[in-house]
């Protein structure tokens, strides 16, 4: 069971939404937030203290707290993966937040760091992987799976039987044909139209969507 006691890591847009989300439609309680010491120019946010990431465990040891990093999707979402691993490696045990409002049926695999807001629809036989996240209005279609470090952001559509590789970021209004494969840090622009399978770490736009010359992480 994760702890009821959460640190957030982060202080910006996501952090704060995230503490609002975990105030008011879950059972954790915030505690405090942490950050790189070298970027703490305060000594709290919200009402609560910040705590230098690099001795976080001293203060709120991983024996009595959770963590909980729901950060962007910069640098095809490597960025949140390593605060990820950081926490893994001092021993947390990360938590997920789904909203209430979401449609998330029996059976239904959710890994730990997701951060999965309200209005997604989370169809049957799908599974989502670890440090994901599924911002508001997503259609995930049955027999799906996300694997780990993924960021949806909102109305996307991912049609039945589709496989979306590690590090892959997918813009508002996107659609995924059914059956399709998206490799390993493909990048889906804003209402582009995925027909077919997509190449490792390219960026897709237009309808139908056209592998763009720049490689995604140097995109995003």
């Amino acid at each position: 069971m994760s702890h009821s006691k959460v640190v957030i890591f982060g202080i910006l847009d996501t952090a704060e939404l995230a503490h609002f989300y975990l105030t008011h439609d879950s059972d954790f309680e915030v505690v405090a937030f942490t950050l790189h010491s070298e970027f703490i120019e305060q000594n709290q946010f919200k009402g609560l203290p910040i705590v230098p990431f690099e001795n976080l465990e001293n203060v709120y040891p991983p024996s009595d707290y959770g963590l909980f990093a729901p950060m962007t999707g910069r640098n095809m979402n490597r960025n949140r993966e390593k605060i990820y691993l950081e926490g893994k490696k001092k021993g947390y045990q990360f938590i997920s937040y789904i909203s209430s409002k979401a449609t998330v049926f029996p059976e239904t695999r959710i890994g730990d760091n997701c951060f999965i807001l309200e209005d997604n629809t989370i169809q049957p036989f799908t599974s989502i992987g670890n440090n994901v996240v599924l911002w508001s209005g997503n259609h995930i279609g049955h027999h799906g799976e996300v694997m780990d470090n993924v960021f949806f952001t909102s109305h996307v559509v991912m049609s039945g039987h589709c496989k979306v590789k590690p590090y892959c970021f997918l813009g508002v209004n996107a659609t995924i044909r059914d059956y399709l494969n998206l490799a390993e840090g493909t990048l889906v622009a804003m209402s582009a139209s995925i027909t077919k399978d997509t190449e490792a770490w390219g960026v897709y736009i237009g309808n139908p969507a056209r592998k763009g010359p720049k490689p995604s992480h140097e995109v995003y």
